[in-house]
């Protein structure tokens, strides 16, 4: 019978893509050991922005989640996700810090990597990959799926060949952060990664945006990917990927073998659930399959940032108009993968082009950087007329003067205050505000659980989210409660 692996992205891709990134370690901790013990090959959790999110808006230090977590999963390797060439920032940070982030997280018990670069800079991928063999850890290398005239067929498998050719690369990581790979397209295009990247496995990734995902991975393990990334069933699905659960009664069904205990998928499933039912995050996502999307390929979690930044000039009817947008400028910017940080970059930029109602009348520094290269070489060139115009904003001069410096790591030590022991402070101190260090520091430790609201508090939080009555009362036995609005 044969056989694949499950890698669990319950609390990596699952709460990045419904919950913001705003998953706190005691959310996860009363199921730690249930997902440590169901058999998948890796869990996925440890990601920079994570982190960042963690302590700006949770006051929760990031490194003491990540210790209690990882002493309750101590099966089960636990994977970091690092994008080559820039911790927390859609910049780009020093090889020194990039090298440090790696080691710090390998002593803190991380021991499988994706590394990531929308631009491929594989000399980056190479170098931390070395980094990390130095504790003995796992890496694969990310080849992007993604719809243009430049991401052939050709071009992502030279991508997936030139990877895996790094020898302390252990295996690629197809990734389809907007879920647009159609059947045909795939089964012509997988065997040729799964060529390219041989004799290393291949892994996929599918964000279930279009509701289709599931399918992908169906005829994935028919063309020879050996790793699926699933999440439980309340954290998957919409922008997140499919479910474990969907995921293996399909394999079940094909007569493929896997390694989970699926009597520990429910309790798991049903945690996660009411985590964020309390806490006001989405769970029990759907998707309706929708062509639009293909034609922005923006990831799911991007949808709520754009909305938010359309909220503040109080033009949140015009997203789909934003969305249309989305489209032209990354076009004009030479057809990057709509991913971090480009996608962010993209979006924004036509957030601003919308809002001012003159296209590239403000650019941001970041797609200033861009366009000077800083990030890397663009998949293609970009429109001359639109690089024209970018190039002559007012903060144009000022970027294309500073390219990303390259500190050593004393001169960081130096710069932020820290000594050799103090790595660990250092990093926020590189890339975080110190009053978000001070504010973290000052709410004290990281929190063991998290309070669920009782079930009758959640029924009344949704018959007043419905009612349209300007007077509610609800009793029970033991309270009762009036509304006037």
């Amino acid at each position: 019978m044969p056989s694949v692996e499950i890698l669990d992205s319950t609390l990596r891709d699952g709460q990045q893509s419904l919950w913001g990134m705003r998953m706190q370690a005691g959310m996860a901790l009363p199921v730690a050991d249930l997902l440590d013990r169901t058999g998948f090959s890796v869990i996925d959790f440890a990601g920079s922005s994570h982190m960042e999110v963690l302590l700006k808006y949770k006051r929760e230090n990031p490194w003491e989640g990540l210790d209690l977590l990882r002493a309750a999963i101590h099966r089960t390797p636990m994977r970091g996700g690092m994008r080559a060439n820039a911790c927390i920032s859609f910049g780009v940070s020093p090889d020194a810090l990039m090298d440090l982030w790696m080691r710090r997280l390998n002593e803190h018990g991380v021991r499988s990597y994706w590394i990531y670069d929308v631009l491929y800079g594989i000399d980056n991928f190479a170098r931390l990959a070395r980094v990390a063999k130095e504790y003995g850890s796992e890496v694969v290398g990310t080849v992007f799926y993604t719809i243009s005239p430049v991401h052939t067929d050709e071009y992502l498998a030279a991508k997936a060949a030139e990877i895996a050719a790094v020898p302390e690369i252990d295996g690629v990581l197809f990734y389809d952060t907007a879920g647009v790979l159609e059947v045909e397209r795939l089964r012509e295009l997988l065997p040729k990664i799964v060529a390219a990247a041989a004799p290393k496995p291949v892994e996929i990734h599918a964000n279930n945006l279009m509701g289709t995902s599931g399918l992908t991975y169906v005829e994935a393990v028919k063309h020879g990917v050996k790793v699926l990334h699933t999440a439980a069933r309340s954290m998957s699905n919409g922008p997140s990927v499919p479910s474990t659960e969907s995921v293996v009664r399909n394999l079940e069904l094909m007569g493929w073998d896997h390694s989970l205990d699926t009597s520990l998928l429910a309790p798991v499933d049903e945690h996660f659930r009411a985590v964020g039912r309390a806490a006001g995050h989405l769970v029990d996502q759907v998707s309706e399959y929708d062509l639009f999307n293909v034609t922005h390929q923006i990831p799911g979690g991007m949808v709520g940032t754009l909305k938010a930044q359309l909220e503040q000039h109080g033009m949140t009817h015009r997203l789909n108009e934003v969305l249309a947008e989305i489209a032209d400028v990354r076009r004009e910017l030479g057809w990057p993968v709509m991913a971090t940080p480009l996608s962010q970059l993209v979006g924004t930029q036509a957030v601003l082009n919308v809002v001012s109602g003159d296209r590239y009348k403000l650019v941001p520094d970041q797609v200033v950087a861009y366009t000077a290269g800083h990030y890397g070489e663009p998949p293609a060139p970009i429109d001359p007329e639109v690089l024209n115009r970018i190039m002559s904003a007012d903060n144009a001069a000022r970027v294309v003067a500073n390219p990303p410096e390259q500190p050593t790591l004393e001169e960081l030590r130096a710069r932020h205050g820290t000594g050799p022991g103090e790595d660990d402070l250092l990093i926020l101190r590189a890339l975080i505000p110190e009053s978000d260090i001070a504010a973290m520091q000052a709410a004290g430790p990281v929190k063991r659980d998290y309070p669920l609201l009782a079930p009758e508090v959640d029924e009344l939080r949704n018959l007043i989210r419905t009612t349209q009555s300007p007077y509610v009362r609800v009793a029970t036995e033991r309270w009762a409660i009036e509304l006037n609005r």
